[in-house]
């Protein structure tokens, strides 16, 4: 799947855990009637209100009959005082929710919560870091690929072109003759090139993205060019175009040289040129590698 699928696919799981996740909590803070409260009681503390109310009118029945036999006194009913906790010389305390504690509901509404918000924030968390810009590093930035000495030894052996696979900046390095320049579609890009000064042999870097839809294209020695293996566009050895269905030559990225010696990709700047009228390297040179 592509990146774009797998990002809908975790919104709409997101989405789907936070309906669930606002239906339990709504559900546990409502009572069987319908009604809310602020203090949930559970079976302990329903039993013991149940006791204290039967106690309540045991002590009722005692008074009513305390209060006959004193009109009779011949009477037999016993009088039973009521429970000290009861006595209407000691005052009641009212208990707030605070106080009372947190009931069983209640904590595992919380802890449903809880768990519910660490979830939004990693997702949050993960969602910034995948729009956020890459400021250092990475594709889209300026990528080293070696010293120009080196990459030239290694792209052009014996007069034949072995492009340089550079994987952080999805780019081929290969090699171009300077005198090439002038006559060629490039000339009005002449930053696609660098490191000819010295030698004459410059060095471009060709996104290896097939720009007809968007395959990797890779290297084929034998036939000194690019070839891609999805729907057979074929490219020369400089990425400009020679067969299949690609509507221009392989894109490439503007190229500079540090300091250092070393060859500098702009991977934030892409090039893009029409098909070439003439070419600047003869193709194919030799068998196709795709059919």
């Amino acid at each position: 799947m592509s990146p774009t699928t797998i990002f809908i696919l975790v919104l709409v799981v997101a989405a789907v855990i936070a309906v669930i996740g606002i239906v339990m909590v709504a559900r546990g803070r409502t009572d069987a009637d319908g009604t809310t409260d602020a203090v949930q009681l559970d079976r302990a503390a329903k039993k013991a209100d149940k006791s204290r109310r039967k106690s309540r009118a045991a002590s009722a029945v005692a008074v009513s009959a305390n209060a006959t036999t004193d009109q009779d006194p011949s009477s037999s009913v016993a009088v039973v005082a009521p429970p000290a906790e009861y006595s209407q010389d000691k005052p009641k305390i009212e208990v707030t929710a605070d106080e009372y504690g947190v009931t069983r509901r209640r904590f595992f509404g919380r802890a449903l919560g809880a768990v519910f918000g660490l979830f939004m924030l990693q997702f949050a968390l993960a969602g910034l870091a995948f729009f956020w810009p890459k400021l250092r590093g990475g594709f889209g930035t300026p990528i080293k690929a070696g010293t120009v000495k080196e990459l030239k030894a290694e792209v052009l052996q014996a007069g034949v072109v072995i492009p340089k696979a550079i994987p952080a900046a999805q780019a081929w390095v290969i090699p171009f003759q300077m005198e090439l320049l002038d006559d060629s579609q490039f000339a009005e890009v002449p930053f696609v090139v660098a490191g000819g000064e010295d030698d004459g042999v410059g060095l471009m870097a060709l996104w290896h993205r097939c720009v007809h839809l968007g395959c990797r294209v890779p290297e084929c020695i034998p036939s000194q060019g690019f070839e891609c293996p999805c729907h057979g566009s074929k490219y020369n050895a400089h990425g400009e175009y020679a067969q299949g269905p690609a509507p221009r030559n392989l894109d490439r990225f503007a190229v500079s040289v540090n300091g250092s010696g070393e060859l500098v990709i702009e991977t934030g700047t892409v090039v893009q040129t029409a098909r070439a009228k003439q070419f600047t390297i003869p193709y194919p040179q030799g068998p196709f590698c795709v059919g």
